[in-house]
């Protein structure tokens, strides 16, 4: 037996979660004794003892007993991760359990009026999950690699951080859904070159780590086994969507670009059927399905309907309303992807942007994979092949792939595979706000992870001892339109003239995606920063919002940084030469001062005035030639200060 401490990988899943192991024998997902590997995501909060303390159940115990305790049964938790009750305003109509939270405020839920976080809810699941591997591998397990949707924010990733430690895991690495699926997909590549080319020698295959990958009838054309391969990753899961298109080339699996949805998956399908039954039955009956154990079993109800609508043509609905009213439908599979046929076509929406952003077209990719129980469903697999033009590969199991790709990222950072390296890349531009409202981008869209940018900035004003720094998320040039996660403050500089401090920020992220900012004055060594936690995390509305603007508006955008910089500019030398009057303006002719005071006066004008960049920018061009000659009056008295003898 392997004497290192294990490291497990866990998929955290909306519906389903899992938790995998890999060992010399290859990654394996940790099962039951019935040999299901699946833990709903589901937790039912008990009356306990006479102390009163609840009784905690989580998975399939809670799953089945949610109708007869509906408002607590807790499920679909990761929607509400980061979320505000803004946010999540849609959802809860179709939640049997109560949620508590303010405007700006990360949810909570109430259960017989005690609240619960998402993070502690989650940790209830992580710990059913390490128990499971603490028996199967029979010793304690206190490290894990999670995890989580590309899309997910700073505060998302942090939550699930959180939710880790609050089980007793060390969360060593979070991983990309679509990048975990990617590795199970090519240790599974590497196996069948490395066994072909020992079929071939007439050796035995490698006995290192192993991924078998079954090919069913039906599915795609085996994978390509020469070097350097270009796959897509369609992840649709119960309640997120990424995609994220990867090159994997001699063990470095490199992520070039990511796009997805946080707040699109498997649970809007089952409420598309969850409306048509609440909609036919109020009409026909005139009754509200509106009670916390009938959501439960609506839920359950729709949920199966549309596990049987991806084996079968129809399914056949019937529901006993009480005296005498028996409502009855059958709903086809056609019907069915009508409705969640525009849920579809924006997923693949956000496959097009992924592909554009890896300068890449359908035709380019090598493969498409798909991941996430949702991707069972024959419209799904029939609107990708569509879209991308081929087949896509399904020949790994949906449900586990996340799963076992996290395990092989486990193996990974045991050291069992020093020759395998994962880049993965950040979803949205990062920066800070600067004067007049502009946007300084220090790491740009799709950019490797983990990664570090520095850039130098000053300050505006004369004798300023404090700077105060908004960090800034999205696409576009000016901080009202971007999204801010998080304020912290500079403190403590010594008082010096405009522009002469040099205030060195770095933005820094880490392997798991999590910004940490840091700001530095390097002439007093005074340093301040942040790790960047914000209160909730991106809705569909934003992130969709973020990215159709950026393009809808870059002229305008980059015309209104422009003429930001340029009036800066303005402000800044204006003041600058009227400070420099001041000190050796005497110096001057009376009417050559009068001269530069009436062309400050006049630029000053001119900024507040135009919106016609090239007027200004020669104006200010102008400008700076008309005080040459106060500026080497000015640069003389500095020269003899400086000739002045230090006291120490």
């Amino acid at each position: 037996m392997d004497d290192r401490e294990p490291i497990v990988g866990i998929d955290l899943g909306t519906t389903f979660s899992l938790v995998a192991y890999a060992d010399r024998a290859g990654p394996q997902v940790i099962r039951d004794s019935s040999g299901d590997g699946r833990v709903p995501s589901v937790i039912g909060v008990l009356p306990g003892p006479a102390d009163g303390s609840p009784r905690i159940i989580v998975g399939w115990e809670a799953r089945r007993q949610a109708v007869l305790n509906p408002a607590a049964t807790v499920y679909s938790i990761k929607r509400l991760i980061g979320r505000s009750l803004a946010d999540i305003s849609k959802e809860l109509p179709f939640l049997a359990y109560a949620v508590r939270g303010g405007p700006r405020d990360t949810v909570r839920v109430d259960v017989d009026g005690r609240l619960y976080s998402p993070e502690e809810l989650s940790s209830m699941v992580l710990r059913s999950l390490k128990e499971r591997a603490e028996r199967h591998l029979r010793r304690p397990v206190r490290k894990a690699v999670v995890t989580v949707p590309a899309y997910f924010d700073d505060a998302q990733r942090q939550a699930t951080r959180v939710a880790g430690e609050a089980a007793g895991l060390e969360v060593v690495r979070i991983v990309n859904e679509p990048t975990a699926a990617a590795l199970a997909y090519g240790i599974g590549l590497r196996e069948q070159v490395s066994s072909a080319a020992g079929a071939k020698m007439g050796a035995t295959p490698s006995s290192g780590m192993a991924l078998p990958v079954a090919q069913p009838a039906g599915t795609a054309p085996p994978v390509r086994a020469e070097s350097g391969t270009t796959v897509a990753v369609y992840d649709l899961g119960g309640g997120t969507f990424d995609i994220s298109v990867l090159r994997i080339e001699d063990g470095v699996f490199q992520v070039l670009s990511t796009a997805g949805d946080t707040h699109l998956g498997g649970d809007d399908f089952d409420r598309c059927i969850i409306g048509l039954v609440q909609r036919e039955v109020a009409e026909q009956f005139g009754v509200s399905i509106d009670a916390p154990a009938a959501r439960q079993a609506l839920r359950s109800l729709a949920e199966s309907v549309k596990i049987r609508l991806s084996e079968q043509p129809e399914a056949r609905i019937e529901l006993d309303l009480g005296e005498g009213r028996l409502y009855r439908r059958t709903i086809g599979r056609d019907e069915f992807e009508q409705m969640i046929r525009p849920y579809i076509e924006l997923t693949l929406t956000l496959a097009s942007q992924a592909f554009r952003d890896a300068g890449l077209s359908p035709e380019d990719l090598d493969q498409v994979i798909l991941v996430g129980g949702s991707t069972r469903i024959p419209l799904v697999r029939r609107r990708v092949a569509e879209h991308c033009g081929r087949q896509p590969y399904t020949a790994l199991n949906p449900d586990e792939v996340v799963a076992l790709g996290a395990a092989i990222q486990a193996a990974i950072l045991s050291g069992d595979h020093p020759d395998m390296l994962l880049l993965d890349v950040t979803p949205l531009s990062l920066g800070i706000e600067t004067m007049g409202g502009a946007v300084g981008k220090l790491i740009l869209r799709n950019t490797t992870i983990p990664c570090r940018a520095t850039e130098m900035f000053t300050t505006f004003v004369d004798g300023q001892t404090a700077i105060k720094f908004n960090v800034l998320q999205g696409e576009r040039e000016l901080a009202r339109d971007c999204r801010s996660l998080g304020e912290f403050e500079l403190r403590g500089l010594p008082p010096m003239p405009a522009g002469i401090p040099k205030v060195q920020v770095e933005f820094l992220i880490d392997a798991n995606g999590i910004l940490n900012v840091s700001a530095r004055e390097l002439r007093s060594g005074k340093a301040a920063g942040i790790q960047i936690v914000p209160n909730r995390g991106l809705t569909r509305e934003e992130v969709e919002r973020i990215t159709r603007e950026s393009i809808q508006f870059a002229r305008e955008d980059i015309d209104a940084h422009r003429l930001i910089d340029l009036v800066n500019q303005v402000q800044f030398d204006t003041t600058k030469t009227e400070q420099m009057l001041a000190k050796v303006g005497a110096q001057l002719e009376p009417q050559e001062r009068r001269r530069i005071e009436e062309a400050i006066a006049a630029l000053r004008k001119l900024a507040q005035e135009t919106t016609d960049l090239d007027e200004l920018h020669r104006a200010l061009v102008a400008f700076g030639h008309s005080t040459v000659r106060l500026a080497e009056l000015g640069i003389r008295a500095a020269l003899v200060g400086d000739r002045k003898p230090e006291t120490h």
